[in-house]
């Protein structure tokens, strides 16, 4: 039932449409105010009167019926909010389930071969296999300039050797004069 709601929901496009107040929640209203109504003219009608016998009709044609008409507004206001809730709930469900595939998750690189890796930003070197660069998929190969310069520590969780020495392009030879 939900997944053909949300069908639905997602299927829809263009404008949000406007919200408009749920037939629920007029008829509490309505049932608050008019219960309200019957019960000042049951006050007024028993405050006018000296005797109990003369303050028992307005009782129970004012009094009591605006009571319970309160009653049921509030019950009407409580369960109307709670279906606007749930309606409301279901729309952002809709929103946020999409019927696109989700992309599959990228891979962060590797280094198989040994080079140590780094995560930008960090202050140490580690392994490939390292728990603390496992799945982020921020981590790079590290340089090895900057492995030469000591400018990263090595992990103490994975303890990866000496860093790699950078590689160096051969000099050309001096001219002779």
């Amino acid at each position: 039932m939900r997944a053909d709601r949300t069908a639905r929901t997602a299927g829809t496009s263009g404008p949000a449409r406007l919200r408009a107040p749920h037939p629920m929640l007029w008829a509490a209203f309505a049932s608050l105010a008019v219960g309200a109504v019957l019960c000042v003219l049951g006050w007024y009608g028993v405050s006018g009167e000296r005797f109990a016998e003369r303050q028992l009709p307005y009782l129970a044609s004012c009094t009591v019926p605006g009571a319970a008409l309160i009653v049921a507004g509030t019950l009407l206001l409580t369960h109307g909010r709670s279906v606007l809730a749930a309606a409301r709930v279901e729309e952002l469900y809709g929103l946020l389930v999409t019927t696109e595939p989700p992309t599959p998750p990228q891979r962060p690189p590797t280094a198989t071969d040994g080079t140590p890796l780094m995560v930008p930003g960090g202050t140490l070197w580690h392994r490939a296999d390292c728990p603390l660069v496992a799945g982020k998929p921020e981590t790079v190969p590290a340089d090895a300039t900057v492995l030469s310069a000591q400018a990263l520590a090595p992990c103490p969780i994975c303890e990866p050797g000496r860093p790699p020495e950078p590689e160096t392009p051969p000099s050309s030879p001096a001219p002779e004069h």
